[in-house]
């Protein structure tokens, strides 16, 4: 098991973010990076959200609302479920936090 932080590249709308976690994460954190690239095409697609970070927060909110469903109607996240989620968000907040950062 190797627990050593490593970077790797996911690609959101078109744009390229390093993002750190163990190899035995990489595998959900790309499916959860595609997930969310698909979430964001879709509402870029409506077009009724303009700017990359509007478009973000409507996809985190669209997700969290279907999140929330989820809990709701199996009453209770398993706690290593709910922190992984929790793990990959702060992840993907500080990668768009980058990239805001360098614009």
């Amino acid at each position: 098991m190797n627990l050593v932080p490593q970077s790797f590249q996911i690609t959101l709308l078109g744009k390229r973010f390093t993002v750190t976690c163990s190899e035995e994460e990489r595998t959900s954190l790309e499916a959860a990076a595609g997930f969310l690239d698909r979430k964001l095409r879709d509402i870029q697609s409506q077009g009724r959200v303009l700017g990359a970070e509007r478009c973000a927060l409507m996809a985190a909110l669209n997700i969290t609302s279907e999140l929330l469903s989820l809990q709701s109607s199996r009453r209770e996240t398993p706690p290593d479920i709910a922190e992984r989620l929790l793990r990959m968000e702060s992840r993907i907040e500080s990668a768009l936090a980058d990239e805001a950062l360098a614009e």
